[in-house]
């Protein structure tokens, strides 16, 4: 039997993890050229997996190289012509010279396989519910337009020219105000303008996270946030997000697992999306919000408040921030226009302690100066002709309508055992499979016909689930919605077929002959 040890809780896809260790027997010598494999069948039953994760594995070893099959034979290693062992390929040579092997010189180990690589091959017309993106047909172009050719004409050699790392003064004024009518209250320097919320993140990680140091993450988080701290060498803790919360809980994090873990370690910060958390859709309720406030001020934790999709709700009130909650300046809040209106657009802003403020500053000015001034001096012009505000009413009704569409064919279309998050606003909502089903592998089937998602493995800081998926709804209509529902839930129903069929088949061979 090849030796071979897949890992289901791994974030890597089973398919994945078997292509990387047969490569590594072929490249170690263990497989020689000629030598038979087992068949894609055989390979799944010696494994319990899906005869489809083999099949994908050989898929891609075959492409590389390394197999190949042949009808009525099998599959063999395939051989290079001089019975010697396969290598890996020498290093590119560059001008006339040996090149540097660059991923030697990676100062971390990061695994080739991402999302994007699993949506790579896919049609270019295909509907994609992967990204939590703001629909692009209702970018206020022509408005925007208007701002970018008065300030052009009102400052072009102002915000052409370098600028202060804290933020372009206009932008600073307008956003204060933005927030005042929002209800919170900020001066100028608890106020710094940056490129989105992935650089603030950034940003906080270099300025109070040392290596060892212990961060709490929801979990599933956003992928960004994992990344960002695990870069910085953190300790990262995952924290349960509740979406079907048992009768006396409530959704978003897990107050009582929050306690142990705070209880149990040395937390530095945690990073907390209370509105329409990435991935599940779970908003935090007031009363929640209060306890998780009481509970940072008594174990001394700051807290990061990533406040990027609370605008986007359906709420006849909206809740407040923990940062208008906050009494005891424990919270940096960050946030971005990004999901409202121009994400390629890099804005967002951190309010936080006046301290905390400027060092922040500090490291921002290391990385990149300050934040692009015509960027910055467009959006105050937008925010002072009450344009962004404009904006925000339309897309909330146009997310709200999509949210609904995508609710209504979830409930038509989805098998019996699937449920879902319908959150009250954001741009997302998360999916469970009956257990046993792997979301890596029906994207798989489901890319054939043209339909993505994002499979939750790749959003958890520990204990994967992999029947579980995201889908984000916010850049598709409502008819692209139902389509793609649609075909998600036949894709399913079909695998559900193909198990009972299995099911059935291994009850009647256990049947005794008398």
């Amino acid at each position: 039997m090849l030796p071979v040890h897949l890992q289901p809780q791994s974030h890597v896809p089973l398919y994945i993890q078997l292509r990387d260790q047969l490569r590594a027997l072929v490249h170690a010598g263990d497989l020689r050229p000629g030598d038979r494999i087992p068949a894609s069948r055989e390979l799944a039953t010696m494994l319990g997996v899906h005869r489809t994760t083999v099949a994908n594995a050989y898929a891609e070893l075959e492409s590389e190289g390394l197999i190949q099959g042949h009808v009525g034979r099998g599959t063999f290693i395939k051989g290079n012509g001089n019975g010697l062992k396969i290598t890996p390929p020498a290093p590119p040579v560059l001008n006339g010279a040996d090149g540097i092997r660059w991923e030697l010189l990676f100062a971390d180990e990061r695994g080739d396989e991402v999302l994007s690589r699993l949506t790579a091959s896919a049609p270019v017309d295909s509907l994609s519910f992967v990204m939590a993106r703001p629909a692009p047909e209702h970018f206020p172009i022509d408005e925007l337009q208007i701002c970018v050719n008065a300030v052009l004409r009102r400052e072009a050699t102002d915000v052409l020219n370098l600028g202060p790392s804290d933020g372009y003064g206009p932008l600073k004024e307008a956003l204060i105000e933005l927030l005042r009518q929002e209800g919170l209250t900020v001066r100028d320097e608890n106020l710094l303008v940056t490129d989105g919320c992935q650089q603030s993140l950034d940003l906080i990680s270099k300025a109070f996270v040392r290596p060892g140091d212990s961060v709490i993450l929801e979990n599933p988080a956003y992928p960004g946030a994992v990344s960002i701290f695990g870069g910085a060498r953190a300790r990262c803790l995952g924290v349960p997000v509740q979406t079907h919360p048992e009768p006396g809980g409530s959704l978003g994090i897990d107050l009582e697992a929050l306690e142990a873990t705070l209880a149990a370690n040395r937390v530095k910060l945690m990073v907390l999306t209370p509105d329409f958390q990435n991935p599940t859709g779970a908003s935090i309720p007031l009363a929640s919000r209060r306890k998780i406030l009481e509970m940072a001020a008594r174990y001394q934790v700051a807290i990061v408040e990533d406040h990027i999709y609370a605008r986007l709700h359906n709420r006849e009130e909206r809740i407040p921030s923990l940062k208008q909650l906050d009494r005891s300046n424990i919270v940096i809040h960050i946030d971005s226009f990004a999901k409202v209106a121009f994400p390629g657009l890099r804005v967002g802003w951190i309010v936080g302690p006046p301290a905390a403020v400027e060092r922040l500053r500090q490291v921002k000015q290391t990385t990149d100066l300050h934040t692009d001034q015509l960027a910055q001096a467009t959006l105050a012009e937008f925010l002072r002709r009450g344009l962004f505000t404009k904006h925000l009413a339309k897309m909330r009704k146009v997310y709200a309508s999509r949210l609904r569409a995508l609710d209504e064919a979830l409930r038509k279309h989805m098998p019996e055992g699937t449920r879902w998050t319908i959150p009250d606003g954001g741009m997302c909502t998360w999916l469970e499979l009956p257990l046993g089903f792997d979301a890596s592998e029906l994207l798989i089937h489901a890319k054939e016909r043209s339909v993505l998602f994002a499979p939750g493995r790749y959003f958890y800081v520990q204990g994967p689930q992999p029947n579980t998926l995201r889908l984000g709804f916010a850049s598709l209509d409502e008819k692209q919605i139902a389509r793609g529902v649609s075909t998600l839930a036949d894709i399913l129903r079909a695998e559900m077929r193909k198990r009972e069929r299995g099911v059935r088949r291994a009850e009647r061979s256990r049947v005794a002959l008398v």
